[in-house]
């Protein structure tokens, strides 16, 4: 049975990869599930706390890839309504344009908040890249914890 926790650990980690690229599936999440079909092993390779310590990972690395793009915006100048339209915009992105909505949503709602607040087209331009800037680097976050995540499974199979 150990060969088939493993080989579904194996999927979900190449999976996981995957959905840090791809808005539609959610890497750090099945990345972690992944580390638990191992766990399900005979040798259970990993404690309690790494295994907790992993889920917090894991859930600040889901709530910060929302949470980035927001603070991108704002960061490059982006006003109330920037900020809000980036929220908005990704909340409908994920609906209406999957799965390339996560990428388009926050970029576009930040644009048009920012040019119904009034300023001119090279401000909010300017708080529309720092929403992507913002994506790009949750996307590198993402990316960073499940590669460590592919280390420790790998790492206890070997």
């Amino acid at each position: 049975m150990d060969v088939v926790w493993i080989i579904l650990g194996s999927i979900l980690m190449i999976v996981g990869l995957i959905g840090c690229l791809l808005p539609v599936l959610p890497g750090p999440p099945l990345n972690y599930i992944g580390l638990l079909l191992l766990q399900l092993t005979a040798d259970s390779p990993f404690s309690t706390n790494f295994m907790l310590l992993w889920l917090a990972i894991t859930i600040g690395v889901v709530a910060l890839d929302y949470v980035i793009p927001v603070y991108g915006t704002k960061r490059f100048g982006g006003s109330k309504w920037g900020i809000w339209g980036t929220v908005i915009g990704l909340i409908l992105g994920i609906f209406i344009f999957p799965p390339f909505g996560i990428i388009i949503g926050p970029i576009a709602g930040a644009l048009i908040g920012e040019l119904l607040s009034g300023k001119n087209s090279k401000q909010a331009g300017k708080a529309a890249i720092g929403s992507f800037i913002g994506f790009l680097f949750g996307t590198f976050i993402k990316l960073t914890a499940s590669c460590v995540m592919i280390f420790y499974f790998v790492q206890a199979i070997f």
